[in-house]
């Protein structure tokens, strides 16, 4: 399909003036256009850009009732020089369809995807702003519309790619609980897809952690709670002495896109790195002995986030404070790449 055969309805007068740009809050400002595609009669109908508005929907839309629904993130830099760049985007529509599988919705496709978001970015340039720190994060995402409530899959979807424009995200001094009760996902779940539903279920256990004073629960294996997955919404990454060690993927833990670009950085930067199972017992241990350096989650909105302390069955542990950590390392040479600050040996940028 070519760009020309998106049908672009343009908006009579943008609403870029009345932002604040300075004082964004994060995924609660969209910009003036949006895209959708609709799923029907067994195929994708013709893409539309269209004005940000409400959208339609049944009461009886099956993903109201049936949770047919994921979604990705993204973002878009601008460097000095006014180009727009995305970082690993053909991951991003790598995943989304992965997902979509698995909660039998219909492959979206790639060229409808690619034309559809350069679009979309072209037309919203102006809301991307440069600077390290700003971007725009991408919501692409797909929904069951068929109005239906019999228990299966939907014969009618929306496909649509919405635009936030976003600050440096600064989560603060983060501390974790280690979850021994509660779980994100199950041997043979949907943990690996970003479904809608799995980050619902994370909403009860967390706000439990923060009337603890806890930020973020790193989340543990279903069977046995002994072997440690995620952060939150971010994989998770331990530094014991100078390696590095991180789980592996599996069908509880998603594939997360910053996850792997940071395992390449460590290899590159001749850190040795472990990818395999990480058990509480030897976390613990490790802080204990003063060998635990390091624990930071990876994710699209935060890219980097350090943790500076966690508590598991009762009992805090608190990590030192390094100046050359590798949180820090990592961070800058990703943001470096991301914003067309130094080269991308790896061609992970793609330019709008």
């Amino acid at each position: 399909m070519s760009t020309s055969n998106i049908k672009i309805v343009p908006i009579s007068q943008s609403k870029i003036d009345s932002v604040d740009f300075n004082n964004l809050v994060f995924g609660t400002v969209f910009t003036d256009h949006m895209f959708e595609c609709e799923y029907k009669d067994g195929k994708w109908q013709t893409p539309i850009i269209k004005p940000y508005g409400d959208i339609t929907i049944s009461p009886s839309a099956r993903v109201f009732h049936y949770g047919q629904a994921v979604f990705e993130g993204m973002k878009a830099y601008k460097d000095d020089n006014d180009d727009v760049f995305l970082f690993r985007p053909d991951e991003n529509f790598k995943r989304i369809n992965k997902s979509s599988e698995r909660l039998a919705i219909p492959e979206f496709p790639e060229d409808y995807f690619f034309d559809g978001l350069k679009q979309l970015l072209n037309i919203d340039k102006e809301w991307i702003k440069k600077g390290v720190g700003n971007s725009m994060y991408i919501r692409p995402f797909v929904v069951a519309t068929q109005p239906a409530i019999s228990a299966s899959p939907a014969s009618e979807y929306k496909f649509m790619i919405i635009l936030s424009p976003a600050q440096s995200y600064y989560a603060g001094e983060v501390r974790v609980l280690i979850a021994e009760k509660f779980s994100r996902a199950a041997n043979g779940g949907v943990g690996f897809a970003k479904a809608a539903g799995n980050y619902a279920a994370q909403f009860y256990p967390t706000k439990l952690a923060h009337e603890k004073g806890y930020q973020q629960i790193i989340w543990t294996d279903a069977d046995s709670h002994e072997y440690l997955e995620e952060a939150g919404t971010m994989n998770i990454f331990f530094r014991i002495g100078d390696k590095l060690i991180t789980a592996p993927n599996n069908d509880r833990i998603l594939d997360g896109i910053t996850r792997k670009s940071l395992i390449q950085l460590a290899e590159d930067n001749n850190i040795p790195v472990e990818i395999r199972r990480v058990s509480v017992t030897e976390i613990k241990e490790a802080a204990k002995k003063g060998e635990l350096k390091e624990i930071f989650g990876s994710g699209t909105a935060t890219v980097v986030n350090p943790i500076i302390g966690f508590s598991h069955a009762g009992k805090d542990f608190d990590l030192p404070k390094i100046e050359d950590s590798y949180a820090k390392r990592f961070k800058e040479q990703l943001m470096n790449i991301q914003y067309n600050i130094s080269n991308d040996p790896y061609g992970w940028r793609m330019k709008i």
